[in-house]
Formats: C-alpha cells, structure tokens, sequence
C-alpha cells in the first residue's frame, strides 16, 4: 500500500511520500480513503530520535527534583490532540501500534463526511471494558500490525476451547498463553491465499479482537478453535489477518546470547570457532559456487525461490556474472558488518522456531518436540546423530538442546531441555516448530525472558559447545499490575500516554548498561548490577502494557565503553570478554580487498554470455530499450528518494552511507529497509506487469527476455545500464531456461538438480 509519511521536528514539520510499506488491515479496508491516512513520526532536528531529556527534564537536583515539561512536550502533544492541516485536510489522531509506539509514531487520518476517525475506531472493536490507558492503547494499535488479508471466517466457524493454567506458589501461569487451532483444510485455503504451496503448521493472526497464533489440527473440523487468552477486545471483524507464519529461519547468535552462554560456562574459543567457520565461508562466497549455496542458505534464501541460487546451480561463477557478483558482494558486506557491529554469528546447528503447544499432553516438563526440515548442508554432509529421519526432507531432533528467547539478559532465560522423540507428536504433523509442553509447575515459554506463545520466536541449538554446563533459576515474569481507571479510557489521556512513554523509554539505555557491567564483572550476568538491570528491563519492556516506567539509577549508569561498541565519544576500554575477542577477531579476518565491481565496456564484454542470445531477439530490441529506459528512471527515482548511491542498495535494503540518524537509531534503519524492499518488490511485479503484457505466447516471451538480457549487458549498451543491473534478471527464469538449453556448463553434482529445477519454473 502507499502511505504518507510526515516527520515532526522541534521547529519543523517535513511532509515525505506516498511511500510504498507493507499493508495492514485497517488501511485495506478503508482503501477507498487510502490518501487520508497519515504516519506521523516525531523526531529530532537532524530527524534522530528525540532524546528523553529534550521532552522532560528536572529544575533540580536531589530529593528535590522536579520534572518540568518543555516546550517540545506540549508541542508533541498539541499536535497529537489538535491534529495537522495540510491544505484542505486537517489529520487527526487516530492509534499506534507497539512498534509504531517505540518509533515515536503515530497514525493519522483526515476525517471526511463519509468516513472519521472516531469511524475508524468504532469499526475496529469495543474498548470500553479496558480501564488501563496503556492496554487500551496497545489493543487500539493491535489491527495496524503488516498482515495479509485471507478469508473470512463466520462466527459459526469459530469455537472457544479452554485455556489450561496452573497455579504455582499462589501465582497462576497459562501454559497456552496466546495459542489456538486451525483445521488442516482450512489451513490450505489460508495457506493459498497467502500464497504459499503448502500449508505450513501454524499462523500468527489478527481476527477480529484475537491475537496469537493458531497451529494446524489434523483432528480438527472446526475451521478456528481460539482460547480466551487470545481475546483483547471485542469486535464484529471476521476477515482473518495473517501476520506471519512457522518456517525453518536460520539461527545467529547475538551480544546477549553470548553474554549469558558464557556467564553459564561456555567456553570463548566455542564462539571464535563458530566465527571462524562464518569468516573463512564468507571470504571464499565470491570465489567458491558452494561457498556461496551455502552462505545464501544460511541467510534463509530457499533454492525455489531466489534467483541467485538457480544461477549459481545453473553454473554461473560467483565473480563472473556481473549481477550475481554485484549482489553477493554486498551480502557478504552486509554479514561481516553484522558481525562486527552486532556479533551476529551464524549457527549451523540451530534454529529460530515458532513456539507452540504440546495439545496430546505427552510431553513432561524439561521436554520439547522439533522436527525440522533439514538444510542441504545437513541433507549432504552434516552430523545426523542428533537427529531421527522422519522423510527425505524432515527430522526430529532427540538430545540435548539450549532454548532461549530475545531479548534475554537475565541468565535464568537460558533454559537446558530435553529434545524428545514421541510417535503421538510426529503423527500431529507440525513441522518447524518448537513444541513446548503443558505439563510442570511453570511454562517453558515464561521462563524464557517472560515469552508465551502468541508469535514470539525462540532460539534453539544442538551444538554440544553452546550447551552450557550448568543453569540459573529462571527470573519472575509475573507482569506488574497495570494502572486501572475508574472510567472509559479517554483519547485524550491515550495522547497522554504516547508523550509519556517518550520521556520514559529506557530499553536501549538498560540493554547497554547491562552489556557492560556483564563484560566488566567477574561474574558477568551473574553480578548484582546485571540482575538489577535485568529485572529494570522486564519493567521497561512491560511498560507499554503497564503503564509502569523502569527508571535506570545513575549507580548503574556506564562511565566507560568497550571497544566492540565503538563509542569513541566516550572513554573506552579494551574488552577482555568473549565480545571483545569476538569483535577484535573480527577486524583481523575482514581486513582484505574490498574491491567492488566497476562496471564498464570492458567488464561488459567479458561477462556478455552469448548463451542467452535466442535467434529471432533482434524483433524485440525497441520495445525492451524502452522496457529498460522506464526501470532505470523508476530505479533513479528510488535511489535519489533513499539516498542511495548504486542499484544494490536498494536490492538489498541496506545503505552504505547511512544517515546519522540511522546510524544511532537501528530501528528506525531496520524499518527504512524494509521500506526500501517493499519498494523494489513492487517494482519488480511491476516489471514483470509489462513483460507479461508485451507477449502472450512463450517462443516470443523467450525473445523478449534475451532482448531485455542484450540491451543490458551487451558492451554496445554499458553506459545506459549502470544501475540497472537487476533489469533484465527480474524475469531471470525464462533467462535462465535459455541458458539451460544453450549451455552444458552446470556444475556435474548439480546439473541434475539445476535441470530438475529449470522443469519446475513457473510456465511463461
């Protein structure tokens, strides 16, 4: 969908779009006034984030320190009560969603005769029974997730099965927190329109005022069986929103996940040697056809799908092909800064699952269930003595395993389990999952940094060195009591809240302080400052549902920095943790030629792959220099909008010259690439529009594609396709057919495969 998108600054407000973002169930449905919606971010001068300090600070200091609203506090706020005019429409406030709510952001929408805010809002659902502002503002918020429109479903069509809980030391826990059933019937109607060819074992939706996740029954004839714990608020929609869905997702470690393994006894060399595995893969990727498979699959780009693996199984070579160079350069860019920056370590034995809930009841507490589907690497050459053989494609794991969540600071949310193999599980048919029992005093799920199993993902590893020797008490979880009003929640103390939590969003400050003290102390995440943090960081977390704002004491404040995070405005220190070596590690093995392709006459003349001429391309020159003249416009056009210097930016969503207010603030970054790539895929099914358009019979598809190839590639035409590279590849499965019939070149281990492949390309 195309939004636009304003930024309020201090003294200025910018007006930016319409911007192509991921679409979300309340803005489908109101389609018809698609120009009347509005987000609204408020942000620093240099379009940063607005620091805590700036919106509220203290007169004094002390015992008696008051807090005194600034100017920007009461601007923020006027403009969330009073609205935008732009022209002849005035943008009223109308809710936020969690992310939106940790980006400063807001939704906006320009009230007409026929449609208002307040519309809007009563479409969506009844709030009145939630008394707490913070709730009733995350319920509101609830329908904007990015979510895919499906089916509807009639209320006849639903069912309300029981929660089970269990009440331990006088505190109650609910084993299905947030998780319900789906009928394997309808689960492939979902699935189709979604997409996807096959059903996959669980969904995380929105329907109606339900949130969770609904995993696949194979006994099930209802077509939805939900759980009060999914129930937010009421509401009269039945169209079923899908958010995302279960998947094999490659698995990375990250600075806290290092932090707690080695607090609990895992060794540094066990993470160098992981790293160095990663390294020395990622500097044969653009030398080594196998290297990069590998690297791709890792990254979690399936062979059915991307266009670079049915290249380099076709046998094109890493450096030779302009396009696929260009492209694995900059993921290989993109992997080693991860690395650096954010110690984002690939584990090959691993993976990130959907949690869902053990509904035979077989397994017992300290036990889970996974059958996964099995990587090529593991297909071909990995260690399977972990694993039980259900099929060609899938196993189930039996042994040991370590299973933690994101975010985790404290060591408790590292939990040590039992990977069981049980015939009732296997025959319920859920596949890349994580399945959880409901048996024991408390889940395993809350143990893991306070998750349930609404859509959270958990990390999961067989690898005997990560699994560490011993294991802490998990931490108390138990929510605070969020602040209850004596009256319906009002918008106006809803706008309240969204300032207020500005001034007291502490996430960031806590997760760094916490990171330091575990790298300084002795006894890392062990020690009392890093237990006291870990428990702030609960609160801050829960503050967006609570009300109740963590607030970090200046005691447990960092004076000094170390070197991995690269504060060098601040006194830092060389770090002698597992980071530190990590990060130091790192710079060592990536210091080689970053040498990137320079397109020109020359290197057009040695990468023109003849292969891809068929007889008879001449008759389509015109039509595909035009094809090609309209993408490099819409391509500059991208590139000028985002700030972008070349074509792979955009194709991939990372910037190299990234702004300082990206630089500082990773989610603003992370939600501007995701921009960016929602941008370029509407650019390609576009792309592909006019292909489609231009020739109807497949003889002459083949022809225009080898047109679209030669008016990008051929030395003759170098000068006029820099920066769109990507042109003709976006039809790169007829090319690729061509290729396959003109070439015997693909790699011997492979060519079976890669011809296999080319008779299941889409038919054109």
């Amino acid at each position: 969908m195309t939004c636009h998108r304003v930024l309020v600054t201090p003294t200025k407000i910018y007006c930016l779009g319409p911007e192509l973002e991921a679409s979300n169930y309340v803005v489908k449905n109101f389609a018809a006034y698609a120009s009347d919606f509005m987000r609204v971010t408020f942000v620093e001068e240099d379009w940063g984030k607005l620091h805590p300090n700036v919106v509220s600070t203290y007169t004094q200091q002390g015992i008696f320190s008051k807090p005194y609203r600034t100017g920007i506090y009461h601007r923020i706020l006027s403009i969330l009560r009073d609205g935008i005019v732009i022209g002849n429409k005035r943008f009223e406030f109308l809710a936020f969603s969690a992310s939106q709510l940790r980006s400063n952001s807001v939704w906006m929408f320009a009230s007409n005769e026929k449609v208002t805010a307040e519309n809007i809002r009563q479409w969506m659902g009844s709030f009145s029974k939630i008394r707490s502002v913070s709730k009733c503002a995350a319920r509101m918020g609830q329908l904007f997730s990015a979510s895919k429109q499906t089916l509807i479903v009639p209320v006849q069509d639903v069912e309300c099965i029981n929660d089970i809980e269990v009440t331990t030391d006088g505190v109650s826990y609910c084993f299905s927190d947030g998780i319900g059933k789906i009928s394997l019937a309808f689960a492939r109607q979902v699935a189709q329109k979604c997409g996807l060819n096959d059903a996959p074992s669980a969904f995380q939706i929105r329907y109606g005022g339900y949130k969770g996740v609904i995993a696949v029954d194979r006994n099930s004839f209802r077509k939805l069986s939900l759980r009060s714990s999914m129930l937010k608020f009421e509401s009269d929609n039945r169209m079923l929103n899908v958010t995302k869905w279960s998947a094999p997702m490659p698995c990375y470690l990250n600075r806290e996940i290092v932090t707690l393994l080695s607090t609990l006894g895992v060794e540094d060399k066990s993470f160098e040697a992981l790293l160095l595995e990663q390294m020395n893969l990622l500097a044969r990727m653009l030398t080594s056809r196998e290297a990069a498979l590998t690297v791709l699959e890792s990254m979690g780009m399936d062979d059915n799908e991307n266009i670079l693996v049915k290249m380099l199984l076709q046998g094109y070579h890493p450096n030779a092909e302009p396009y696929l160079s260009m492209m694995l350069q900059a993921y290989q860019e993109n992997q080693l800064s991860d690395i650096k920056n954010r110690c984002r370590v690939y584990v090959p034995k691993g993976r990130v699952l959907l949690g869902c809930l053990d509904e035979t009841g077989i397994l017992e507490y300290g036990q889970v269930f996974v059958r996964l589907t099995l990587t090529k690497s593991e297909l071909e050459d990995g260690d399977l003595s972990i694993f039980r053989e259900v099929d060609d494609k899938t196993s189930i794991i039996v042994g040991k395993v370590v299973v933690t969540k994101n975010p985790c600071l404290h060591p408790g949310d590292v939990r040590v389990l039992d990977a069981v193999y049980e015939v009732g599980l296997e025959e319920k048919g859920l596949i890349d999952c994580l399945i959880f029992p409901q048996k024991g005093k408390r889940p395993h799920p809350n143990e893991c940094s306070g998750g349930d199993l609404d859509g959270d993902l958990y990390f999961i590893s067989w690898d005997e060195k990560l699994i560490p020797p011993r294991t802490v008490a998990p931490m108390d979880y138990t929510a605070r009591r969020p602040r209850i009003m004596d009256h319906d929640v009002t918008l106006e103390e809803i706008q309240q809240f969204f300032v207020d939590y500005m001034i007291n969003d502490s996430l960031g400050a806590i997760s760094t302080a916490h990171l330091i003290h575990a790298d300084r102390d002795p006894e890392k995440a062990l020690s009392r400052k890093c237990l006291a943090l870990a428990d702030l960081h609960s609160m801050a977390v829960d503050f967006a549902k609570t009300g109740a704002p963590a607030e970090m004491p200046r005691a447990l404040k960092p004076r000094e920095y170390p070197d991995f995070m690269e504060r060098y405005d601040k006194p830092m220190y060389v770090s002698q943790g597992a980071l530190g070596k990590l990060y130091r590690a790192t710079i060592a093995l990536a210091a080689q030629d970053k040498s990137g392709l320079t397109w020109s006459e020359e290197s057009a003349r040695a990468a023109y792959d003849h292969d891809l001429e068929l007889p008879g391309f001449e008759a389509f020159l015109d039509t595909a220099k035009r094809c090609r003249e309209t993408y490099a416009d819409k391509m500059s056009s991208l590139l000028t909008f985002y700030g972008a210097a070349s074509e792979v930016e955009i194709l991939t969503g990372n910037l190299r010259s990234k702004s300082m207010y990206l630089q500082k603030d990773n989610r603003r970054y992370t939600e501007m690439r995701d921009r960016i790539l929602v941008s370029i895929r509407g650019l390609q099914k576009e792309v592909k529009g006019w292909f489609e358009d231009s020739c109807k019979t497949q003889q002459k598809r083949q022809m225009l594609a080898s047109a679209w190839y030669h008016v990008t590639y051929h030395p003759s035409y170098w000068q006029e396709s820099a920066n769109c590279l990507s042109f003709p590849w976006t039809v790169g499965d007829i090319l690729l057919k061509i290729k396959c019939a003109n070439s015997d070149e693909a790699l011997p281990h492979t060519r079976k495969r890669s011809r296999s492949l080319a008779g299941d390309l889409d038919p054109v």
